[in-house]
């Protein structure tokens, strides 16, 4: 166990608090600071033992490839061998911000990092914390999610704590993140652009700017991920709050319905139960000591619900429900990605009305 430092931020006057956290990156160490999307675990990107230390202190397989960050675009022509035109597209379209572009490597990204692929996902952060930090410690910030792995992503430097006190040096406390999500992941390797991970930056925006955008066959359910993942979170079971979780899909007044009846039938087995429900649904549902039901936002604002996902799943572990039942989000735009993080949580178990 090692003693981690929480450094606090609160104000725009930040530069000399991130220039310890810029010394530990810099030797070696580990440093969570707040990203727009969701709180990353960073340490060089370059340095194989201090990549290394990230899978560690997550105990993340070693084949989940890293996202690499970096402060400027012209770094990218640094870490990737070949820069197609269309990653330069995008960067330009989305840049700073939730994408992350996957790109044939340089030898100069080691495969600790880059999780033994010949490829390497950069990404470049619309947070000034984050890209201050990048810029003091001289080198590109490997960063994942700063959760245990499996575990629900942070989107608070409490969230961070509670997974990694004494596991990394120091957290960098930005506040609450504003996105909820992580990146986009965008395979650029290819002739067609092709999304590996859903995020903030949907797929109708990828298409105005480049045209044709493939999903991959894993996003679709067509097959199960066997070989080494191009990207993180697309093999292993993510986000996953103690309590089993249940997706009900369907139309809504057939949800509210289902969700109704399996309340009764867990109430009738003494359990504590986790609500994840729509605003418009609300108070469709029971009031009861026996109940957690929380609001993840309005039908017709998937940000919202997104911003709310993770922390509810963490909130649920803190209640220590007994079983969570869950609305559906499914739609277009970033409804792809609250259902996709949504199904991972629930190891993808659905019940269709």
């Amino acid at each position: 166990m090692m003693q981690t430092k929480m450094i606090v931020i609160r104000d725009k006057q930040y530069r000399d608090l991130l220039r310890e956290a810029a010394d530990i990156l810099m030797s070696g160490g580990l440093v969570a600071f707040p990203t727009e999307t969701v709180y990353g675990l960073g340490a060089d990107a370059l340095n194989p033992q201090a990549a290394k230390k990230i899978y560690a202190a997550k105990g993340r397989p070693s084949d989940n490839p890293l996202i690499v960050h970096i402060a400027d675009e012209e770094e990218m022509g640094k870490l990737a061998r070949e820069v197609p035109e269309m990653a330069k597209k995008l960067a330009q379209a989305f840049w700073p911000g939730p994408m992350t572009l996957v790109m044939k490597k340089r030898e100069i990204v080691p495969l600790e990092t880059s999780g033994g692929l010949d490829t390497v996902g950069i990404r470049m952060p619309s947070n000034e914390i984050a890209r201050s930090l990048i810029r003091l410690a001289k080198t590109p910030i490997a960063a994942p999610s700063a959760n245990t792995s499996g575990r629900p992503s942070p989107t608070q430097a409490e969230h961070v704590w509670e997974d990694l006190n004494g596991k990394v040096n120091a957290i960098i406390d930005g506040g609450p993140v504003g996105i909820g999500l992580e990146s986009t992941i965008i395979d650029v390797t290819g002739s067609v652009p092709m999304i590996l991970r859903p995020g903030a930056i949907t797929m109708e925006m990828v298409k105005e700017v480049v045209g044709k955008v493939e999903l991959d066959p894993t996003l679709l359910g067509n097959q199960e991920m066997t070989q080494r993942p191009k990207a993180p979170g697309m093999k292993y079971r993510h986000y996953a709050p103690k309590a089993e979780l249940f997706v009900v899909e369907g139309k809504n007044e057939k949800v509210v319905e289902k969700i109704n009846a399996l309340i009764k039938e867990a109430q009738s087995k003494k359990m504590r139960i986790g609500l994840m429900v729509s605003r418009e649904n609300r108070d469709r549902y029971p009031n009861h000591k026996s109940i957690d039901c929380v609001v993840l936002g309005s039908r017709e604002d998937e940000a919202e619900v997104a911003r709310h996902l993770f922390a509810t799943l963490r909130e649920f572990d803190h209640q220590k429900v007994d079983i969570i039942y869950a609305e559906s989000f499914s739609g277009e735009g970033m409804a792809m990605a609250v259902m996709n993080r949504l199904m991972k949580a629930a190891g993808q178990k659905k019940i269709l009305v």
